[in-house]
């Protein structure tokens, strides 16, 4: 492992991993691991999994809490608010500009059609993830108990994602406890053995980061009021970012019930628009929740004002990201000194195991919406899960998944050519044949 980075080095990967995060958490870890761990060799794979054992644990979007976390091993604070601002900052801009075309263009052939092949795409680079991070996190037998009984919990029973988390963490930690469980121990390259030796400056910018968070708060009440859309953007939001675990998924129904019954910020079909943009660009999925801030500012007067939308999407992304660097600045020194403890360790390499259950029911929920226009409930006491109607397959998206996967698993194209691809034939099917 490298011993010294450079910042223009570090800062290339970062934007490279920033523009290419398509496909949500699993796919996005998918590829920093494949940066990070296989191709850079910047952390083993012990470290790499119990950062992101301690990511899973936290609420917000994990996969930008794991780029900030790995960001801050390499190069400390500096290295930490790097990578995590470039993993948001395409995205972003991606969504900003996304969302004035759709406010200022309605519904175009050509972005529904670009979308649909995104979407296409995205279901494949999923179902890549899962398999890699299977294949290195389930080990054992223990392991992939665990996460067939995530995925049934969360699937068919419809369980909290945190409970499922939580139970899994002390099932194993009771377990390592009880064979008495040994540590293991990876190599400390110089640099990173500096930054955890000094964590000063990490308590430093915690510190800073709540200080800002707070004090935007402060702001925006004392100038604009507490009735103010701007105002109730940043608390509504403040508010998903302590509670929003298990990532955009789990927080999308709380989001879409308060944004659309209560502040009325926007339609009910506006918030599926939403998830499709985030779905079909890079960074996490959580960036739905800027799309919805944009809307509440378009939608808050009597007459539409793009200024105002701007600002309330601005807002949105400061008090949803902010609280991220907060988490992994404060906690991260804690939780490298938690690689000590065996069975702490063990608790967090189970939550890495019942993850890989959870990104099969993401999978699953995607493929079940992508591919067919309608679902059917079975629901038997506390069973209750989804089935597809199989006459409603959607066989155009069928077809452009299935293309997509033979990109990647058999001609092992490069995931932006695939995405590329699979863009073009969207945006060619919808505009030549209407459908």
């Amino acid at each position: 492992m490298t011993s010294r980075l450079s910042f223009r080095e570090t800062l290339w990967v970062w934007w490279r991993i920033g523009v290419l995060s398509f496909g949500g958490p699993a796919g996005q870890i998918a590829l920093m691991h494949r940066v990070i761990v296989e191709e850079k060799k910047w952390l083993d794979e012990t470290r790499f999994l119990h950062a992101l054992n301690y990511c899973m644990l936290l609420p917000g979007p994990e996969a930008q809490q794991l780029a900030t976390y790995v960001g801050w091993l390499l190069q400390g604070v500096r290295g930490g608010l790097l990578a995590g601002l470039l993993f948001i900052v395409p995205g972003a801009v991606a969504i900003m500009l996304l969302s004035c075309v759709y406010v200022l263009l309605g519904q175009l052939a050509w972005v529904d059609g670009f979308f649909f092949g995104m979407k296409a795409a995205v279901l494949a680079i999923v179902i890549q993830a899962l398999l890699r991070i299977a294949s290195r996190a389930l080990d054992s037998r223990f392991k992939i108990s665990l996460a067939v009984a995530g995925f049934l919990a969360l699937f068919v029973f419809n369980l909290p994602f945190p409970l499922v988390v939580i139970g899994a963490g002390a099932i194993a930690y009771l377990a390592a406890r009880f064979n008495d469980a040994e540590k293991v121990v990876s190599e400390t390259p110089e640099n990173m053995a500096s930054v955890l030796g000094d964590t000063r400056g990490s308590k430093r910018a915690a510190f800073i980061c709540a200080g800002l968070w707070a004090s935007s708060l402060v702001l925006l009440y004392g100038a604009l009021g507490n009735d103010h859309v701007l105002s109730q953007i940043a608390t509504f939001f403040s508010k998903m970012s302590v509670v929003s675990f298990g990532g955009a998924y789990a927080v999308l129904s709380y989001v879409a019930q308060e944004g659309v019954n209560q502040y009325q910020w926007l339609a009910p079909g506006q918030m599926l628009d939403g998830l499709g943009l985030a779905e079909t660009t890079p960074g996490p999925l959580i960036l739905v929740t800027q799309f919805v801030g944009f809307l509440g500012g378009w939608n808050a007067g009597e007459t539409s004002s793009l200024w105002l939308a701007i600002c309330g999407a601005l807002v949105t992304l400061w008090v949803t990201f902010v609280p991220c660097f907060l988490w992994i600045f404060a906690g991260a020194p804690y939780v490298e000194k938690l690689r000590e403890n065996a069975a702490l360790s063990a608790a967090l390499a189970a939550i890495t195991a019942v993850v890989v259950g959870v990104i099969a029911n993401l999978a699953l929920w995607f493929a079940l919406n992508l591919l067919f226009t309608e679902t059917s409930t079975v629901a038997w006491g506390p069973v209750n899960f989804a089935l597809p109607e199989l006459p409603t397959v959607q066989l155009p998206a069928l077809a452009l998944s299935s293309l997509a996967c033979l990109m990647l698993f058999v001609f092992k194209l490069r995931m932006l050519v695939m995405l590329l691809v699979c863009a073009l034939l969207g945006m060619l099917w919808r505009a030549f044949l209407g459908m």
